[in-house]
């Protein structure tokens, strides 16, 4: 497989004039310290992977909550809000992806990602990337390959009937392809970067998430799930906020599960790999 080169992080003007966020959702932003510098690219411990269209409202919530010592990397999917100027003026890493879809936006950041171990999150305040620190840690001690967050809405209104008995359906068709018993397949989660890359995922729309847990599971992969809140999101969902977005989303799906078992000798490499590297870390430096 042929695969394009990162997408580097663009440099673009002065920060545009955006909509103030809501603040009963934003004290954390205000108290967020002086944005850092992003046209120096320095190593980080972990890069949390942000996919991001017109999310300009929602932008300082979520960035505030990135813990300290990430990178957050903003992958602007053709916002015309201003949302990539305010993700950059707030201290974000901001990676520009041309081809419209859920799928390419968050290839584009995992191509773009550096650090180690990169995390997921939705951009539009639903979640709390804050959460993602026990995933890390999991992932970090060697106790997991793919963690996945568990959404447990919070509040009326936070996610749609039509959506939770869709994911529902998905999980049981997931168990009957792979044999994972899982109960949601939400876009909170942390991996390696490498043998994520080595698993090739193809699918650029809405299909993404559910190819990377049946790619994950055909290789092998030790995938966990975790209980997090599910807040109503901030603006109106790109994929399940319709009724068309919501059939999208399942004709994608439905493709990815149809699909056959794809060969999985390079991610197994990159994972048995990554998996002797934490054995030697915690052994301090030597190998059994």
């Amino acid at each position: 497989m042929t695969t394009s080169p990162a997408p580097e992080p663009d440099k673009a003007p002065d920060p545009a004039p955006h909509k103030a966020p809501d603040p009963a959702r934003n004290t954390a932003a205000a108290a967020a310290p002086d944005p850092a510098p992003v046209d120096v690219v320095l190593p980080c411990p972990v890069d949390v992977i942000l996919p991001c269209l017109n999310e300009a409202e929602a932008l300082p919530w979520v960035l505030a909550r990135i813990p300290a010592g990430w990178r957050a990397l903003v992958v602007d999917n053709g916002s015309t809000d201003g949302s990539a100027e305010l993700a950059r003026g707030l201290g974000a890493t901001v990676v520009r992806e041309t081809r419209r879809g859920f799928g390419a936006a968050c290839h584009a950041g995992l191509r773009a990602a550096t650090a180690d171990i990169v995390c997921f999150c939705d951009c539009d305040a639903s979640l709390d990337p804050a959460r993602l620190l026990p995933f890390v840690d999991e992932v970090r001690g060697g106790e997991a390959d793919l963690v996945l967050g568990r959404r447990r809405p919070q509040g009326r209104g936070a996610w749609p009937a039509h959506a939770r008995a869709g994911n529902l359906a998905l999980a049981r068709m997931l168990h009957r392809r792979t044999g994972l018993r899982l109960h949601d397949l939400g876009p909170l989660r942390a991996a390696r970067r490498e043998p994520l890359l080595a698993l090739g995922l193809t699918d650029r729309r809405s299909g993404y998430p559910l190819q990377m847990v049946v790619r994950a599971a055909d290789a092998g992969w030790r995938v966990t799930e975790h209980d997090v809140p599910y807040l109503p999101r901030t603006g109106a969902s790109k994929v399940t906020g319709t009724w068309r977005g919501t059939w999208q989303a399942v004709r994608d799906m439905r493709r990815v599960l149809a699909e056959p078992p794809v060969p999985s000798h390079h991610a197994h490499v990159a994972l048995t790999a990554s998996r002797i590297s934490t054995d030697s870390r915690s052994q301090g430096g030597t190998t059994q």
